[in-house]
């Protein structure tokens, strides 16, 4: 980036240019660098070649730009090495606030020895000195930010399209060692398989509203969240509706993956509902596909949000495979097909995991309504769901029931 500035006058000091206690910039750099490592906590664990190399030429670029500019010169053109190296910088993972703090002390330190030798017969000097010094830094802080940024995004990019590579490949059931060696993530022997609904946020439907904005920074915030609780070992495909998800078996244990999918529904500020299949790495495409399918017989129940687990509804999902069980199953319920008010009645129960008063408020009725409903789907098709046999027909009848007219 160039920047061109007006002519200006050079400044003085005592009589002597401004930029005097600066001319020296090979001794100069050596003392700040010195300074910083001291004094800039993070300097300290930089590797001792980014000391000895980039940071003393930065800074010595950096001199030689303030000399410059208070000689009243163009500012060289070597400032494009200091976008040069913020670049190299974010792609070694230098953090940006350690680069910030020095190029600070840096000033600090070169504002000391030009005012050092000041009088007060030099106060309209040293009134524009300070003003240059601060251009000075405004241009530097904004070089160092915009090329540190657009390498960083490069960066994430490259990343990002490299894990959903991987990702890809491991749903797929293809080779994944050396996409894994690119990305630099381990692959684990054993995943927990989730398949995630993310459904639409209330702010969606606000006519006034970009519904792609709303929806879109409903995923960044999921995805903030997977990789605030995962760091960089989940791998995930999601769309704003949701997607897939795989976990190092390892990384959580049975209550920790049912807090992890509440944490993501927090963040989304929706119920997300998932379905969970463990399995090794060779059986992730396979367990994907349970995994969804067990998420779609979920959703067909209307269960409230949270985590389902294979091992919890095998039965439940062994009735959705086609078969003259499932087609008994589904008929079962036929009797109430002229009573619809009963059907969803049932329905809510069986999803508000029988909870009367809960049935009651979401079908906004009163409780003795819901029980004298449930005694008549126990009429007209001889199975009560107050009764644990009873209730396990109805509820395998529901699911069986969800599958006969779209397969």
């Amino acid at each position: 980036m160039s920047v061109h500035n007006p002519p200006r006058q050079s400044l003085t000091i005592s009589g002597r240019p401004m930029s005097s206690p600066l001319k020296d910039v090979r001794a100069l750099s050596r003392q700040m660098v010195g300074h910083f490592v001291e004094n800039v906590a993070p300097c300290g664990t930089l590797p001792g070649d980014a000391i000895t190399g980039d940071v003393t030429t930065i800074t010595r670029i950096c001199l030689e730009f303030a000399v410059s500019m208070l000689d009243g010169r163009d500012i060289p053109s070597t400032l494009q090495r200091l976008q040069d190296a913020a670049s190299a910088w974010a792609r070694e993972g230098v953090p940006i606030d350690t680069i910030h703090h020095s190029i600070a002390e840096g000033f600090k330190m070169g504002l000391d020895l030009v005012v050092s030798s000041a009088s007060v017969k030099d106060y309209d000097n040293l009134v524009d000195g300070v003003k240059m010094v601060m251009e000075m830094l405004d241009t530097i802080t904004c070089q160092v930010s915009l090329a540190y940024v657009r390498e960083l995004r490069g960066v994430v990019s490259e990343h990002h399209t490299a894990v959903h590579t991987l990702t890809s490949a491991l749903l797929g059931g293809h080779s994944t060692s050396t996409m894994a060696r690119e990305c630099g993530i381990a692959i684990a022997e054993q995943y927990a398989v989730l398949a995630l609904s993310i459904p639409p946020h209330r702010e969606e439907a606000n006519p006034a509203l970009d519904q792609k904005v709303v929806a879109r920074r409903k995923l960044r915030r999921v995805q903030a969240e997977l990789a605030k609780r995962c760091g960089d070992t989940a791998l995930s495909l999601l769309s704003v509706d949701g997607g897939t998800v795989l976990i190092p078996a390892d990384s959580f244990d049975r209550d920790g993956l049912t807090a992890l999918v509440a944490q993501l529904s927090q963040a989304a500020q929706v119920g997300i509902t998932a379905a969970l299949v463990e399995t090794n790495t060779t059986g992730i495409p396979d367990a994907a596909d349970q995994a969804h399918e067990l998420l779609d017989m979920v959703q067909r129940l209307e269960v409230t949000s949270g985590l389902y687990r294979f091992d919890e509804l095998a039965l439940e999902y062994q009735l959705t495979r086609p078969g003259p069980g499932r087609e008994f199953l589904g008929s079962l319920l036929d009797p109430l097909d002229q009573f619809p008010e009963l059907l969803e009645t049932l329905q809510r129960h069986i999803a508000n995991n029988l909870n009367r008063q809960r049935t009651a408020r979401v079908l906004h009725v009163h409780t003795n309504t819901v029980d004298y409903r449930l005694k008549r789907i126990g009429q007209l098709t001889g199975f009560d769901p107050t009764q644990p046999s009873g209730l396990w027909y109805l509820r395998s009848a529901l699911v069986a029931r969800s599958y006969r007219t779209t397969v």
